[in-house]
């Protein structure tokens, strides 16, 4: 049975497919189902996990590195849904050139059995520059998000295509996202699977469908959780179903 927690990263090859909202949602549906979960800024240069939940925190990421701030001071619990939030620092290049070993030591402080939790969530930035393609090669489990528009489609299936490079036996699994209906997620996620199928020789696993929902657009414009604000809608029981799976 293991004592440190899994690290769960959320990837995509492009921006504009909703993963900051994916990986505060997930993060949300994984505490609501027991576990005890710190969501981790990863997106270096562009971070906005603490925009979109309207949090102020004293401290981020880039105070730990700069050796001044303690993680477990850095680290602030949201005050009604219960999880951990390591913020990034936005509008910042500094920490984006960091070296490998650097990175690893980034990560090595959440993995830390000590600090309690059972899952460790990564928003990863979009791309697969070095740093990204790092912290994904570092990961239990690679989430990869993508939607239906075709420029998304390629930029997942390269993520996909490094992450089996570079982690041969790694566990990558597509979630398609902002999707009309269940169907329309299936076909998305099955050419992806059968471009990785003909030209990667393996076939990685559905995480989940999400379906588009105005409810998802109200939440960020009012820097509420989805879960909170509307538990009920249908984007809302998507990820709830993702996380059980990841769970399960």
């Amino acid at each position: 049975m293991r004592t440190d927690p899994r690290l769960i990263a959320v990837a995509s090859g492009k921006g504009g497919v909703g993963k900051t909202w994916f990986a505060i949602t997930l993060a949300h549906a994984l505490t609501r189902l027991g576990r005890r979960v710190l969501l981790f800024d990863a997106d270096f240069g562009l971070a906005n996990i603490d925009v979109q939940l309207g949090l102020m925190p004293a401290h981020d990421l880039g105070s730990v590195l700069d050796g001044g701030v303690p993680l477990a001071d850095a680290v602030v619990r949201h005050p009604d849904c219960g999880f951990d939030i390591l913020a990034g620092r936005s509008g910042s290049g500094a920490l984006s050139d960091l070296l490998p070993d650097r990175l690893e030591a980034v990560l090595a402080m959440p993995r830390n059995g000590s600090a309690g939790y059972d899952d460790v969530l990564l928003d990863l930035g979009a791309g697969i520059e070095r740093g990204v393609r790092r912290m994904a090669g570092l990961s239990d489990i690679l989430l990869v998000l993508a939607t239906e528009d075709p420029t998304s489609l390629t930029d997942a299936y390269a993520v996909l295509k490094l992450h089996r490079m570079d982690r041969p036996l790694g566990d990558s699994r597509i979630a398609v996202n902002m999707v009309a209906t269940h169907a329309a997620g299936e076909r998305t996620y099955f050419t992806l699977r059968r471009a990785c199928s003909t030209f990667l020789r393996f076939e990685p696993k559905l995480a989940g469908i999400v379906r588009r929902d105005d409810k998802v657009r109200d939440a960020i414009r009012r820097q509420s959780p989805l879960l909170t604000r509307h538990p009920a809608c249908p984007a809302a029981s998507d990820i709830e179903v993702v996380a059980q799976g990841l769970v399960g």
